[in-house]
């Protein structure tokens, strides 16, 4: 089967957060199992490439104001994955990828509508996929317009498409004028096709036109069903819950595994955790900590730093958590009053809370191996992957029991020895505060301790049965889509 996977980001190309890393885990893992796979993806600024080479000189896309040309990269083949690159520097040669610390780029409903009108004219001369998988609503055009624009296309009338939600709180929502700016017909601004609360939504859209829609985890797939979730769109998919189907992340454990790990000081495994008493002091004197007490444990985070990852709750409770026995070591970036929340509490409890504002690949590579505990108190988690590197580095999760967050993470009996972490239901600074000082206690059970770091080590969330799940659902939308004496017929 030959798949075009359409995405905004992807490693090692750019990102901003976990969709990068799928889209640079999934492709390799389908065409492992003999699959024909290939990925579109902007051109940005940060984007290196080792030996670029133009593929396409010139391809036009129509807005209303003036026709773009844009180009096309060829990006080589990794891990038997052909990667190609839209390249129009005015959209994408910039510092960032969506925005600003001050907010999203103006324009970007142009910039990813050329993308998109640019991956199907590609796509035309390099041979249509059978199956085109959408990322987010950057990539939401693309079903949109093999359902409305190009259905009369012949190179098309096969193709289905499968679109995944890895975030339904970024919908991609732009005023009414962006349709007809895009060439886009103004019967798609209907509330049963892309009109939102007298706006344009991208991600309704894909919503409503993609064969299938999948989510980054099963529990996330209810989730966005229901009210609390699902930021008004949960009647469409709703609507649509017979196509709607939940698939966990896998991860690239020849990336995240401490027996292989390059960026820690010491190698370890299951059965033999020595090293990571040596990772949790180079990670401390990373900080500056330089005589540690190695028996206080540390509790590691890597997070945006938002409302939606918990924070909140976290800042209602950390006058309270600083009095216990523990060390956070914390790395993210985002909203300012979190990070000036953690900016004042380094300043005052300078060996307890160590904090880096900033991402730091190297360093999040550490925290994972030198902390005993990892924190993911999310408010809503689609999938999650840092729990799921937690658990292979006898990182013990502590998280609140969410999307991929409830789904990967078994909660600690140390009467049966069973579990792999810690988690609770109530979204309250209470509930968290409470859950930590039980695996505090845990903590000082050594052996217990062991026994549920081990438990975690030996999961297994590798990508090769999420890609057997993708495939099954890629082969549910071709047989929506057969085609007989040209003409499409429902199977």
């Amino acid at each position: 089967m030959r798949i075009a996977f359409v995405a905004s980001e992807c490693v090692p190309f750019s990102k901003t957060g976990g969709l990068a890393d799928v889209v640079g885990a999934l492709p390799p893992a389908l065409a492992a199992i003999g699959h024909d796979v290939e990925v579109y993806l902007p051109k940005y600024n940060q984007t290196r490439l080792s030996s670029p080479r133009t593929l396409l000189r010139s391809v036009t896309v129509p807005f209303d104001d003036e026709y773009r040309f844009c180009s096309v990269l060829d990006g080589s083949t990794y891990a038997g994955v052909k990667f190609y690159f839209i390249d129009y520097p005015p959209f994408f040669d910039r510092e960032q990828l969506y925005g600003t610390p001050a907010g999203d780029y103006s324009d970007n409903a142009e910039r990813f509508a050329l993308f998109s009108r640019a991956v199907l004219e590609a796509s035309k001369i390099f041979g249509a996929p059978d199956v085109f998988h959408c990322h987010d609503w950057q990539s939401a055009l693309v079903p949109i317009l093999l359902r409305t624009l190009y259905a009369e296309d012949p190179a098309f009338r096969a193709v289905s498409s499968v679109f995944t939600i890895h975030n339904m709180g970024y919908q991609g929502q732009f005023p009414p004028e962006t349709l007809p700016l895009l060439m886009l017909p103004w019967d798609l601004f209907t509330i049963d096709k892309m009109e939102f609360y007298g706006k344009v939504n991208f991600l309704k859209g894909a919503l409503v036109f993609a064969d299938f829609i999948t989510t980054v985890s099963r529990k996330y797939s209810q989730e966005i069903q229901t009210a609390e979730y699902g930021f008004g769109l949960e009647g469409v998919l709703r609507s649509r819950s017979a196509t709607v189907t939940g698939i966990l992340n896998g991860v690239d454990y020849n990336v995240w595994s401490p027996q292989t790990d390059t960026f820690i000081k010491a190698r370890y495994s299951p059965d033999d955790l020595s090293g990571k008493l040596v990772c949790k002091q180079d990670l401390l004197a990373d900080f500056g900590v330089t005589t540690p007490d190695l028996q206080l444990p540390v509790i590691g985070i890597v997070s945006r730093f938002a409302a939606q990852k918990g924070f909140d709750l976290i800042a209602q409770v950390i006058d309270r958590l600083v009095r216990e026995d523990m060390v956070i070591v914390a790395l993210g970036t985002g909203d300012k009053e979190y990070e000036d929340l953690f900016r004042r509490l380094n300043q005052q409890f300078p060996r307890k809370i160590l904090v880096r504002i900033g991402f730091d690949n190297a360093l999040a590579h550490k925290i994972e191996a030198g902390s005993d505990m990892f924190l993911m108190p999310s408010r809503y988690e689609p999938c999650g992957l840092n729990q799921i590197y937690g658990l292979k580095y006898g990182t013990v999760p502590v998280v609140r029991a969410t999307g991929g967050l409830d789904d990967t993470i078994e909660p600690w009996d140390p009467r049966s020895g069973h579990g792999t972490g810690f988690k609770f239901s109530d979204y309250t600074g209470e509930a968290l505060l409470s859950t930590i000082r039980q695996a505090l206690t845990a903590f000082k059970d050594r052996s217990g301790w062991h026994t549920l770091m081990r438990n975690g080590m030996v999961k297994d969330f590798s990508w090769t049965s999420s890609a057997r799940e993708y495939v099954r659902i890629y082969e549910k939308s071709r047989q929506l889509r057969t085609v007989h004496n040209g003409e499409v017929v429902t199977v």
